[in-house]
């Protein structure tokens, strides 16, 4: 089971917004030197919701072959239909990923019956394990931590990424779980220290694009329970933590991955490049967190 720092991956894309793949597998490899312990293929900030199925496959698979093994792959695969995130899932088994990530279904508001019924169909028909995935403030569906507690019985629903920013809803949900292989993994880099602290097992982190090696380090301090280096790191972490959301997610990132040499200006419609009144105030986080001298 994956523990520590789990990037979030961006997907370079070139300034027509088509995918850049040899950038992709750049990147990988910037995160395999660097201490990431698992990967997120087209998860949020990967921009899945932009790509045709073709891509979105591609994207999963292109990020399987050049990590090659060497350390796990969890693919992003939630929709908001249940039939699309199985036949994302089955893919992603096919083409070699580890674990799959699925987030709850956005726009059509389901109820906790509902999304019991889409996430055990997901399990049963994915064969792989699964990841739940809850954000509300993007999916308009909350995953609440009873129908959690319910999902943690079905046998490949193995974990949840809690993006909700939420301490004291983790801190309930991890204590009813206490003793369970069921891993917790947080979803906001700005809480994932403290949530991590208090017994959760990861962060799936948008910082981790821009500083794997940090990231790395503060996951396997703040899960061995070691406060004093696991602050001493997230302190010079935090601008990083709050300016990458400073516009959608992932605007910020990609804009720090071209300020580093790493992508080309590259994202697609309806996200737009980073305001330039916005430029000092990220570019002043990297120099913060020793990511870039100047």
């Amino acid at each position: 089971m994956i523990t520590g720092s789990m990037v979030a991956l961006a997907t370079p894309m070139k300034v027509s917004g088509e995918i850049d793949w040899p950038a992709l597998r750049r990147l990988v490899n910037f995160h395999l030197e660097n201490g990431t312990d698992a990967i997120v293929a087209a998860g949020t900030t990967g921009e899945p919701t932009t790509m045709s199925f073709a891509e979105h496959f591609d994207v999963i698979r292109t990020v399987v072959e050049e990590v090659a093994g060497r350390i796990p792959v969890i693919a992003g695969t939630g929709a908001n239909a249940t039939s699309e995130a199985v036949e994302l899932a089955r893919y992603a088994k096919e083409v070699g990923a580890d674990y799959c990530l699925s987030v709850c279904p956005y726009y059509n508001k389901p109820t906790q019956e509902g999304l019991y019924q889409h996430f055990k169909a997901v399990a049963e028909g994915a064969n792989l394990p699964v990841i739940l995935y809850n954000v509300p403030g993007r999916t308009c569906s909350d995953l609440y931590n009873e129908t959690v507690l319910r999902l943690a019985e079905i046998d490949n629903i193995i974990g949840l990424k809690d993006a909700t920013g939420n301490l004291e809803r983790a801190e309930d949900l991890i204590g009813r779980l206490e003793g369970s292989d069921f891993k917790l993994y947080s979803g906001d880099d700005a809480t994932a220290c403290d949530f991590m602290l208090m017994g959760g097992h990861g962060d799936i982190s948008v910082t981790a694009n821009v500083a794997p090696k940090a990231m790395h380090e503060l996951c396997v301090a703040a899960v061995a329970g070691d406060t004093e280096t696991a602050h001493s790191i997230n302190t010079r972490l935090m601008p990083l933590h709050t300016n990458l959301g400073i516009e959608s997610n992932p605007i910020p990132v990609k804009w720090a991955l071209n300020r580093m040499g790493y992508a080309e200006a590259g994202i697609r419609l309806p996200m737009t490049w980073l305001s330039e009144k916005y430029h000092s105030t990220v570019s002043e986080a990297l120099q913060l967190a020793g990511v870039i001298d100047d």
